[in-house]
């Protein structure tokens, strides 16, 4: 498990990052979201240990991450957002330069080695200088020394940068492979990325933890957006008998059909979402209630981050929306 306690860094008078804690499950795949400057790339380094908090800890399996601890290092794999590549050195050198870096050596180092190019597909590039690779191939180097040597804590920053969609496609099935015996954290500004990867995202703004959510949670929600030509009282009346019904509030329509009308109906928690618009759908009918459109008003990623965004310029900044779904 990796345990983030308090963390906070600053440099000069910037606090950069403001008293962070949060916890990783082995096997989970978290995605670190924030505008530029919100912290994340610091968080990374820190957890890294390339940075050494001001305040706070951090821990992976039982251990602290430190600069000093290089046993521990050597189980993680980093790919900074700026790639640690060495322009005159060939594929194969840098491999090399890199197993060296975390302790691997004979048969192992070339079978670690081995099984990163051809999960990356550098096979036909292995000799050649780096500086003759485009940026897609220098992202799969990046990707390449991040991954080599099993680590079980993975930290990736923009890991797809530069790469078409098909290779996009291959990172996403290596990095959900590396996962199954792996902590990884990933950092991006695609929101498509930690919709089809992650399990959880993490929000930071201003230096602090904004939002911790599961991505499931997010989805699921117990209301429903109806649109119909029914009034409040009838659409009220018709829906008060059934036992999973909390309430309902008008919101503005916006549909095209002169006398339509728009409302939030909130339910308990008996139903999922698509259970409830289901029973809900065949209840009105049942009544007579003419239904327009239907469906879970459902949060999706992209639109909880803006919603932190927004929070992020009012005149409230210690509003927090941590555990937010």
């Amino acid at each position: 498990m990796l345990e983030v306690r308090s963390i906070s860094r600053h440099y000069g008078d910037l606090k950069a990052v403001d008293e962070v804690s949060f916890s990783i499950e082995p096997g989970e795949i978290v995605g670190l979201l924030g505008h530029n400057g919100a912290g994340k790339t610091t968080i990374m380094k820190m957890l890294s240990g390339y940075l050494e908090p001001d305040a706070g800890s951090i821990h992976f399996q039982n251990q602290e991450i430190s600069l000093g601890n290089n046993s521990l290092r050597r189980s993680l794999g980093y790919l900074p957002e700026n790639l640690p590549v060495y322009p005159e050195l060939s594929v194969a050198g840098y491999m090399n330069y890199a197993a060296e870096i975390k302790g691997l050596n004979g048969k192992h180092k070339q079978s670690a080695i081995r099984k990163v190019i051809e999960a990356t597909d550098l096979a036909d590039r292995f000799l050649s200088p780096i500086s003759t690779l485009s940026r897609g191939m220098k992202q799969r180097v990046g990707v390449a020394q991040a991954i080599l040597g099993n680590p079980s804590l993975l930290i990736l920053d923009e890991p797809t940068n530069g790469l078409d969609p098909a290779q996009t496609e291959v990172m996403r099935k290596l990095i959900k492979s590396i996962a199954q015996s792996a902590t990884v954290i990933l950092s991006t500004h695609i929101m498509q990325e930690v919709e089809a990867l992650c399990d959880r995202a993490l929000i930071v703004r201003r230096g602090k933890l904004a939002v911790d959510t599961r991505l499931s949670d997010l989805h699921n929600t117990n209301t429903i957006i109806l649109e119909t030509t029914a009034n409040q009282r009838s659409l009220k009346e018709a829906l008060s008998s059934l036992s999973w019904f909390v309430s309902l509030r008008a919101i503005t329509s916006n549909s095209s059909v002169s006398d339509a009308q728009a409302f939030v109906i909130d339910t308990n928690a008996e139903l999922d979402a698509s259970g409830a618009v289901e029973k809900c759908a065949i209840h009105l009918v049942n009544k007579s209630i003419p239904i327009l459109s239907i469906k879970p008003d459902q949060q999706d990623l992209q639109s909880l981050f803006m919603q932190v965004s927004e929070i992020s310029s009012d005149n409230n900044p210690s509003m927090e929306m941590t555990n937010a779904a």
